[in-house]
């Protein structure tokens, strides 16, 4: 069944390379996306235990794997939809490495979350990088070629460093006496005797290599390039999915660090550059004139609140992992709404963009709604995954990050508010011309259907999601 997840993805994008037909090939985006959907929860159904699948103990899952595997997941199969619509749109442009590219980036992400070695994690975040490249490319501009390389570039340079602190935690075990593996289990077991000094420095590495491909500040200046540019589908899945496995290959060297009896110091890495990137978040949104770039530094924004969560521990933890989910659907909504935006008005630019409710009424009010989701407004479920982080720090006595906390969120509220109303209510401006776009059930409705998700994980979360929370949590060593 795990090998399913891994297989039935790459072989779909095989024969999406194959077909020859533009029309019938984006199908294979939902067959291939509800059949991960549906693999994906029997694997969350088999209980908290591990469960090694082929290459020995290489490839498995675990609490954080299942819930970074059900985020992906169900993300990419509401895109998966959205995208037949796009695509029918944009026919004129061609699909065949759009599709191939998107069901590789899922087999990817799919073998990222279940890597239990470290080298197989490191080519799993670096496959992800190469698949998910030509979709940021795919409207063949200047703007978008240079998104493009600059996505790369960083990322690779950033995936680099993150190879350098995977040797430098194997070189930690030789100098340490213990025994040389990077098998996950292994390292957690014998991560005590490891010498000190060399896996503080190994952490620092992958911590700035992993960190730069979730896009923490000061690390995330290929986001708003390549959020701007791309589709709004590859957008959402940037901003939802990729982000989650990079986070989750963070986390794994929490795990690292905790395991070894340094876990303060790596809490308090995870704090500083949470802090740092709400910080760099609240200054860029503010009159930002790119709709679809400041959703990249909204991007920056929840890195930081996930990271702030998971160093505050106990309660916030929990926070977090609810979080997790919920900035990734919300992003969804978001980016979806903002591609349909994007094609009506042929710009993104907020002064070309005006008064979104009168021409696209059911995008602009999605659009408005994920705003205020994910600023953290009743009664959608970011308001309850930061409210839950807020809780755990200041009965922490963190009052000092709590603070911090509250007043970057009210000034990014105030950044984003102005753009989004703007662009919802603005008095309409004269535009390039009519793109001739309208509307579908197909590209609304999946924002829809993620919106109502998120609204559900405000008003009630059900009892096997808080217990897949908590189990993801629990092993960050914290109870929520």
């Amino acid at each position: 069944m795990i090998a399913a997840l891994l297989l039935l993805p790459l072989l779909g994008g095989l024969a999406a390379f194959c077909l020859p037909s533009d029309r019938f090939r984006p199908l294979l985006l939902p067959v291939c996306g509800l059949a991960h959907l549906v693999l994906t929860f029997l694997v969350i159904q088999g209980g908290p235990a591990v469960h090694l699948s082929m290459a020995g103990n290489w490839i498995g899952v675990d609490p954080l794997s299942r819930l970074i595997l059900l985020i992906v997941s169900l993300l990419f199969c509401g895109c998966s939809f959205y995208a037949v619509g796009y695509l029918r749109y944009r026919i004129a442009w061609g699909n065949r490495i759009f599709v191939s590219c998107l069901l590789l980036f899922l087999s990817a992400m799919s073998l990222a979350a279940m890597a239990r070695h470290l080298g197989l994690l490191w080519v799993a975040v670096e496959a992800t990088t190469v698949a998910s490249a030509p979709l940021i490319y795919y409207n063949r501009n200047r703007l978008s070629i240079e998104a493009t390389w600059k996505y790369l570039i960083l990322c690779s340079v950033g995936i680099a460093l993150a190879m350098l602190g995977i040797l430098f935690v194997a070189y930690a075990a030789l100098a340490g006496s213990a025994q040389v593996s990077l098998q996950l289990d292994d390292i957690l077991q014998g991560a005590a005797n490891y010498s000190a000094p060399w896996l503080r420095a190994g952490f620092v590495f992958l911590l700035v290599g992993f960190g730069t491909k979730a896009g923490f500040a000061p690390l995330h200046t290929w986001k708003p390039d390549a959020y701007g540019e791309a589709p709004g589908v590859v957008g959402a899945l940037l901003a939802g999915g990729l982000t989650s496995v990079a986070f989750l290959a963070l986390l794994r060297t929490l795990q690292i660090m905790d395991a070894a009896g340094d876990g303060a110091m790596a809490r308090e890495a995870f704090l500083v550059m949470g802090l740092v990137s709400l910080g760099f978040a609240a200054v860029f949104v503010i009159r930002q004139p790119d709709f679809k770039r400041l959703l990249a530094y909204s991007s920056v924004e929840h890195m930081g609140i996930l990271a702030i969560g998971v160093a505050i521990g106990g309660v916030a933890t929990f926070g977090a992992m609810l979080h997790l989910m919920n900035n990734a659907l919300t992003k969804g909504v978001l980016f979806l709404s903002a591609g349909n935006i994007h094609r009506r008005f042929a710009s993104k630019r907020v002064g070309e963009v005006q008064g979104a409710i009168t021409l696209v009424p059911v995008s602009a009010t999605l659009f408005l709604l994920g705003f205020l989701a994910i600023t953290g407004s009743p009664p959608f479920g970011p308001f309850i995954s930061e409210f839950t982080i807020l809780r755990g720090i200041f009965t922490g006595g963190h009052y000092l990050t709590g603070g911090l906390f509250l007043f970057f969120l009210a000034v990014i509220f105030i950044g984003m508010g102005s753009t989004v109303l703007s662009v919802v209510f603005g008095t309409p401006t004269e535009r390039k011309g009519d793109t001739n776009y309208r509307e579908t059930l197909v590209t609304t409705g999946t924002p829809l259907v993620l919106l109502l998700i998120i609204l559900l994980l405000g008003l009630y979360l059900p009892e096997p999601a808080r217990k897949l929370f908590a189990e993801a949590a629990a092993l960050l060593e914290v109870k929520p």
